[in-house]
This record gives structure tokens, sequence and C-alpha cells, in this order.
């Protein structure tokens, strides 16, 4: 079965292969300095995404008091 944290996984993925692909395109047809540097911050920022997706750890659970 598919858990809601393999899809965010695989959609974090995703996000760093299509900004990856964009600035590359981009940068094929020619960008300014100002334009390199905006692409390689959504770049790093959707490899941040990723990688906060994999180590974010899981809620803690509390235990009840017992009597």
């Amino acid at each position: 079965m598919i858990s809601g944290k393999d899809v965010l996984e695989y959609a974090s993925a995703g996000l760093v292969f299509v900004c990856g692909a964009l600035a590359g395109h981009y940068a094929a047809e020619g960008m300014s300095l100002i334009q390199w540097a905006g692409a390689a911050t959504a770049v790093m920022g959707s490899v941040t995404v990723a990688v906060a997706v994999r180590i974010w750890p899981a809620p803690a659970k509390a235990e009840g008091q017992r009597d």
C-alpha cells in the first residue's frame, strides 16, 4: 500500500527533477547572472525540501499516565 510519506518522497524528487530541468533548459538558452542566481536558489531550495521530507522525524508519541 502506498503511504503518504511515499507520495511526498516521490513528489519532492519530482520537484528536484523539474527545477533542475527548467534551470538547465533556460541556461542553454542563455541567462544573466541574476537569472543564474535565481535558478541556483530554486534548485537548492527544491533539494532542501527533498532532504527535509526524507529526514524529518516522526512525531513523538506521548505515553499516558498509568495508575
